[in-house]
């Protein structure tokens, strides 16, 4: 029986008639709602005409996490007096719970990804709501840009909703082609905000970690909540480990201590969203809490103010969740839910005076996540770029060539960039692209049970209580019964049949534990899938503890790991805190010599290797795999080609200061620089990158000559400066009349200029100028001069000659005759010839 009064009490009913409205008009629609006013469940209810009026049609509604979707599903379900499964169904990874009567279903962005890539009609599909596009996830900007090609395309019927609570409602109505924007107003209470920062401040979080007295300081405030406010309490944390950590310190409270996260058990997220049976709940929870669900009884939030987001070292191949502070968009969607149903209140552990340095909006994941799978997606649809897909934000350049790479590595895509068939494979297995090519090509190893046993550890990290052993985790997940072995297990049996159904990646794979590599124990096992997953973190011992990854990151592991003695590590998870010279290493496993140069035998190069390394040239013989070297011997003969690209590598690195520059030289390239500067062509650009962009144009045939650090120290960098002279056209020649070493003054001396500033400076004598009216000028740009007393010290700076004898003289000449009263001090210094001598010198010439 449908329960028509709660349906009505939802506030969004005010908005359906809009949204109808645009919908039927232009067949998209940007729908924003605050939290709690019914758009994740009513909406998809009124669309499908399972309420009120209208024909039935079928609505898919994505939902960002699994927890959500079920959720939603259930809600709905109850609204119309039903179990999940009947006209409302939810599918998930390892789940699906649908009927033949089933009109809405919720589904993960996922899962509606992989639906599209097998029917991009959507057969027998009316609408698609993508729920909280706020969130800015990628699977969630990808199904937007797929679905945009299918009504472009082929489904132009298809109703698109993008649905938030709080959004970017125009670039969202812009990127559907001006969709109309639909807003529901929410009933919303006060919630009063308390700053409750800690007392002494906390270290930043970084990487995954989190200062243990900024969670002592969450606890301490959820107790303060509880004392001073009635209702439960929600605490948003930044993951399941700080979770964990400060419900241990909040044993003894007087209230039910229960954890929301993505990987709670479905009986533990089911009783919070069902709400309290009479005792005082304190329900911490990741960000899964922010929207999307909604959890009863909660009239007090306590903020910790941190949030996870991706990063990626695509450098190093590394990826992983890191701690950051939250976004303000976030800070407020989580004061929201004080609110929901009664006037609250929001304890945020941080200064007042901070809240306002904090982004606005948490990133795209776009801009800063791993994008191989996304790639792979990309080029499943057939555009491998992904320049034609309709996206809010770009993937970064970089980050796509590194995911393309990474694609073409495994095979997922040929040279071209296009998707081959072991790629589409690939796609369909609901896992990242390593990940995928980890379970077919460890399949045809080891069979398909014993590669997705070591697969799904790594789709979903254990937990810390299991070690960084990856084997060692592997039995404890065979033998436990908490809630992750649980999952594990599901996911072990998905990847199974999903293998076994479409063949392992060379034919040769057996779900059974009698395939080729039924003889093997679970640490060769563990090792080569894990190694095959990830080759470039493939890492060779250096010492007790510490290792060297293929890509060149230095790893280390905690102490008291059994895994410190091993020779070689296939390392899974690995992260590098910031200004950390070495990556710290939570999950890995022991492998050979053999198994290590199978997974990363692309990386294996084997060569003549002539470097520019601790201040010469290094010539060897290598075997290499990545940074790790194999084995290496001197190499006596040296291909020149190879000394020389040496030899310029050292002059890029250290400079061309390894060249012999006297002051003649350098004077050479000041006055070149001079010309280069005011009279452009031809006069040559002579700055460092000019040089060092093209040194075979000044540096031959000395520079291919050349075998080591003392020959360059040979070449005259003068005598090859002068090799990029304009002679061609005859310019040359007039390098002594446009920029001139020395200029002769009216004492009959001949002065060095300076070429190093923005003028010309020529120092000399001021009585060797007696009698010049006019500054001297060189390539019409006048001197700068300094005028130095008989001793050489300055005493006047000018560019105007002729200004300074008329204002200036007078002052110098008052200071300096009684100083140096040999010398000849004229009151007109216009009518006095120029001298470098003494007056008694004078008088005797």
């Amino acid at each position: 029986m449908i329960r028509t009064e709660a349906l009505d009490r939802l506030p969004v009913r005010t908005a359906v008639p809009a949204l109808r409205r645009a919908l039927d008009e232009r067949g998209v629609a940007v729908l924003c709602a605050p939290p709690g006013t019914g758009k994740t469940t009513l909406v998809p209810l009124v669309l499908a005409g399972l309420t009120g009026d209208g024909p039935v049609r079928r609505v898919v509604v994505a939902e960002p996490r699994r927890i959500a979707a079920r959720a939603a599903a259930r809600r709905m379900a109850w609204l119309l007096g039903e179990r999940p499964g009947g006209r409302v169904g939810f599918t998930v990874r390892g789940e699906r719970v649908v009927g033949p009567d089933t009109v809405v279903e919720v589904v993960t962005t996922g899962v509606l990804l992989q639906r599209l890539q097998r029917d991009q009609e959507l057969a027998g599909v009316d609408a698609v709501i993508i729920d909280e596009c706020h969130e800015r996830h990628l699977d969630a900007d990808t199904v937007a840009a797929f679905l945009l090609d299918v009504r472009e395309a082929i489904r132009p019927d298809l109703r698109l909703v993008a649905a938030s609570a709080t959004t970017d409602a125009e670039g969202w109505a812009r990127l559907l082609g001006d969709a109309p924007v639909v807003e529901a107003e929410g009933v919303s209470y006060p919630v009063e905000v308390v700053w409750a920062p800690p007392a002494r401040p906390v270290k930043p979080p970084h990487g995954m970690r989190v200062d243990s007295a900024l969670l002592t300081h969450v606890a301490a405030t959820v107790r303060r909540a509880l004392a001073e406010r009635d209702g439960d309490v929600l605490c948003f944390l930044p993951g399941v480990g700080e979770i964990a950590r400060v419900a241990g310190q909040l044993a003894g409270v007087d209230a039910e201590v229960l954890q929301v996260h993505g990987r709670a058990p479905a009986a533990v997220q089911d009783a919070v969203l069902a709400g309290s049976s009479g005792v005082r709940r304190v329900v911490l929870a990741t960000s899964v809490a922010e929207s999307s669900l909604t959890v009863p009884g909660v009239r007090v939030v306590v903020d910790s103010g941190l949030a996870r987001e991706p990063r990626t070292d695509h450098a190093r191949g590394l990826s992983a969740l890191t701690t950051v502070r939250a976004s303000r968009a976030a800070g407020r969607q989580r004061a929201g839910r004080a609110g929901r149903e009664a006037a609250g209140a929001v304890y945020r552990c941080w200064e007042q005076a901070e809240d306002g340095r904090l982004a606005r909006f948490p990133s795209p994941e776009i801009k800063v996540a791993d994008l191989a799978a996304f790639a792979l997606q990309a080029a499943c649809w057939g555009d491998p770029e992904a320049s034609s897909l309709a996206l809010l934000d770009p993937p970064p350049a970089g980050a796509m060539a590194a995911a393309r790479e990474v694609l073409g590595a495994i095979g997922a895509v040929d040279g071209t960039g296009r998707v081959t068939e072991r790629g589409v494979r690939m796609s369909r297995l609901g896992l990242h692209p390593r990940l995928a090519r980890a379970l077919l090509d460890g399949a045809a190893e080891v069979g398909a049970r014993r590669a997705a046993e070591v697969v799904a550890l790594l789709s979903e990290e254990p937990p810390r209580e299991y070690g960084d052993d990856l084997a060692a985790a592997l039995r404890t997940a065979r033998r436990g019964q908490d809630g992750y072995a649980g999952r594990w297990k599901q996911e072990v049996r998905r990847l199974s049949n999903q293998v076994d159904g479409a063949g392992s990646g060379s034919g040769s794979g057996s779900g059974s534990e009698s395939g080729s590599g039924g003889h093997r124990s679970d640490d060769a096992v563990v090792g080569l899938v894990a190694a095959l997953a990830f080759p470039e973190r493939v890492a060779r011992a250096r010492g007790e503890g510490a290792f060297l990854m293929v890509s060149g990151t230095g790893a280390e592991l905690r102490e008291g790991s059994r895994l410190r003695s091993a020779p070689w590590l296939a390392v899974a998870v690995a992260d590098r805190p910031a200004h950390a010279a070495s990556a710290r290493v939570r999950l890995a496993a022991v492998v050979d010599e053999g198994t290590a140069l199978l997974a990363a035998g692309r990386l294996r190069v084997r060569g003549e290797e002539v470097r520019w390394a601790d201040g010469d040239v290094v010539a060897r013989s290598v075997d290499r795999v990545g940074a790790v070297e194999l084995a290496v011997r001197p190499l006596k003969q040296p291909g020149p080609e190879l000394v020389r690209g040496a030899l310029v590598e050292g002059l890029e690195r250290e400079g061309l200061g390894l060249l012999r520059w006297s002051r003649d030289s350098e004077q050479l390239r000041l006055r070149l620089a001079f010309l280069h500067r005011v009279a452009g062509a031809p006069w040559p650009d002579v700055s460092d990158a000019a040089l060092l962009a093209d040194p075979g144009a000044w540096l031959e045939p000395e520079l291919s000559r050349a075998r080591r650090r003392a020959d360059l120290g040979r070449i005259d960098a003068g005598q090859a400066l002068r090799r990029l002279l304009p002679w061609a056209t005859g310019e040359a020649v007039r390098l002594d009349e446009l920029a001139p070493e020395r200029i002769e003054v009216p004492s009959g001396s001949r002065i060095r200029i300076e070429y190093g500033g923005e003028q010309p400076v020529l120092a000399v004598k001021l009585q060797e100028l007696f009698g010049l009216a006019e500054t001297p000028r060189v390539a019409g740009v006048p001197v700068l001069v300094h005028l130095l007393s008989p001793a050489g010290r300055p005493a006047a700076v000018t560019a105007d000659l002729a200004s300074f004898w008329r204002d200036g003289y007078k002052a110098v000449r008052a200071e300096l005759r009684g100083r140096y009263p040999k010398h000849p001090w004229p009151e007109d210094p216009a009518t006095v010839p120029a001298t470098r001598y003494t007056s008694a010198r004078l008088k005797r010439s």
